[in-house]
């Protein structure tokens, strides 16, 4: 039987940008939750579980809307609703092809559509800081 929690006891958020992405993060979930009343200044639709013992808030981008701004306003209003988050992550399938070669340094994810035109080309001039430190080590000792 799904269970209901208070919207302050789920700490990880999970933005989606595609329906396919979303599809994936719900069957990620250890335990479906019941889903909670609307706040009436929040216009996302959430699913709500817990995946390892963490309640998670999953959300996916409105249908055509995909870019920064979108994403922004999907986090701005999570984060309101959802007091408790203490990591918000996008996940999905990218839109990066991986290559052995380095191409540049960066602390994080590579912001591609920041930069600007030269001669030469497209100079990105762009990157997100890496993630905290918390999440790195989360990451290391689950392998």
């Amino acid at each position: 039987m799904p269970r209901r929690l208070r919207r302050d006891e789920y700490t990880v958020g999970w933005i989606c940008a595609l329906p396919v992405e979303l599809a994936a993060a719900q069957e990620m979930l250890d335990e479906e939750h019941n889903d909670l009343e609307r706040d009436e200044n929040d216009e996302n639709l959430y699913s709500l579980g817990s995946i390892g013992g963490h309640n998670v808030v999953i959300v996916c981008l409105p249908a055509g809307r995909i870019g920064n701004n979108p994403a922004a306003a999907v986090a701005t209003q999570m984060r309101a609703t959802f007091k408790g988050i203490r990591f918000c992550l996008m996940v999905g399938i990218g839109g990066g092809v991986p290559s052995a070669e380095p191409h540049g340094i960066s602390g994080g994810v590579v912001q591609y559509d920041l930069g600007k035109a030269t001669p030469s080309g497209f100079d990105r001039t762009g990157s997100l800081n890496s993630p905290p430190q918390i999440l790195l080590g989360a990451g290391a000792s689950s392998g």
